[in-house]
């Protein structure tokens, strides 16, 4: 049976386009979670037993602010010895507005490991379990020699219970980014679509999490290049990196409609056939 939360709404959740960014429906993804876990015997996982290991978003319409929460339903999908995967529909006013997945583990922050979950904790969530709908693939791509480069510093206010940057706070640094993929001096790619009576709509976001983000004085950087382009759509990839090393701790595929005003999608501009050929993502090659 699924897990109903209502999560409510705040103003400060809109964004310039009018209507709420897209970063935010991962903290509704966040709090519905926590309440659904809050609420049964696994409760104790929270806290300093669980890390998420990957996100996939599917932005189906537009969230308006109102003073009538959300309502997130949640299903549990496959459980293993020390993952399981979480499905969700998100509604406003019963308008299915955004699906997602997401896969957790439980993980050992002392010991710095995996850890695999007692027969208890397990029980609890193999008998909610049910079968999800996969989503489409999306992934594959990764970043080239050549892209659009960007550097951030971590906010103290980034950070979690964990002591490390939130899951969801890296949705905000690949957006950061993409506003600033444009090849060419100037505008920034989001002031350029203003301009031109254009918005930009994000269709779809799978994140992944590869190492953990602190917070520090040294900056971190955000590579971004484009892997395909339709007529309406483009398919971006962007890896978080630490210059201090190299590695790279998160990467995320998303897929970008360019629309009028009225949100009807519109044909690319030149900004992103420029950014595509000044930077292309490469295949990844498969092990």
């Amino acid at each position: 049976m699924s897990f109903d939360s209502s999560v409510p709404l705040r103003w400060v959740d809109v964004d310039a386009q009018g209507h709420v960014n897209n970063a935010l429906i991962a903290d509704y993804l966040q709090e519905a979670r926590v309440d659904w876990l809050q609420s049964g015997a696994n409760a104790h996982l929270l806290g300093d037993a669980t890390m998420v290991v990957s996100h996939q978003v599917e932005y189906l319409g537009p969230v308006f602010f109102s003073t009538t929460p959300l309502r997130v339903s949640l299903d549990v999908g496959v459980v293993g010895a020390a993952r399981f995967v979480l499905g969700y529909q998100v509604f406003q006013d019963e308008r299915l507005v955004s699906r997602a997945r997401s896969t957790l583990c439980l993980y050992d922050y002392r010991a710095a490991r995996i850890r695999r979950m007692t027969g208890a904790e397990r029980e609890w969530f193999a008998a909610q379990s049910v079968a999800l709908e996969p989503f489409r693939a999306i992934d594959g791509w990764r970043v080239g020699p050549d892209a659009s480069e960007h550097t951030f510093t971590v906010r103290w206010s980034d950070q979690d219970a964990y002591r490390h940057v939130n899951n969801v706070r890296v949705f905000d640094y690949f957006a950061e980014a993409r506003v600033r993929l444009t090849p060419e001096p100037g505008p920034d790619r989001m002031t350029q679509a203003a301009a031109e009576q254009l918005t930009w709509m994000v269709a779809r976001q799978d994140v992944d999490y590869l190492g953990q983000i602190v917070q520090r004085p040294e900056p971190y950087r955000v590579r971004t290049a484009v892997a395909k382009l339709g007529r309406t759509s483009a398919t971006l990839v962007a890896e978080v990196q630490d210059p201090l090393d190299d590695r790279v701790l998160a990467r995320a595929h998303t897929v970008l409609v360019s629309g009028d005003v009225s949100g009807r999608p519109v044909p690319l501009p030149k900004v992103m056939h420029d950014s595509a050929a000044a930077w292309p993502a490469v295949r990844a090659v498969r092990a």
